[in-house]
């Protein structure tokens, strides 16, 4: 389990309704690219995934990008940005 560290002044997203309403009002209008800034555990990454656009995620913890890569492989190494 990832846990937030408040060093890096993580704190997570836990509800999947509300994961589900930020992703469904994203207009698609004039982008075909998401980026996700600190996704954490993925609990917005989920939903976003469902999209048709094409999702990058940007996340510089690293117990959080292994926890990515194992449970969200549909991403692809190349769609995760280990990086500040």
């Amino acid at each position: 389990m990832v846990r937030p560290k408040k060093h890096l002044g993580q704190h997570f997203l836990k509800e999947p309704a509300i994961a589900k309403r930020i992703a469904g009002s994203l207009t698609g209008k004039g982008y075909d690219i998401i980026l996700e800034i600190g996704p954490g555990t993925g609990v917005l990454t989920r939903f976003l995934l469902e999209r048709k656009e094409q999702l990058k995620v940007i996340e510089i913890d690293e117990e959080s990008v292994d926890y990515l890569k194992e449970h969200f492989r549909e991403l692809g190494n190349k769609n995760i940005i280990e990086d500040d």
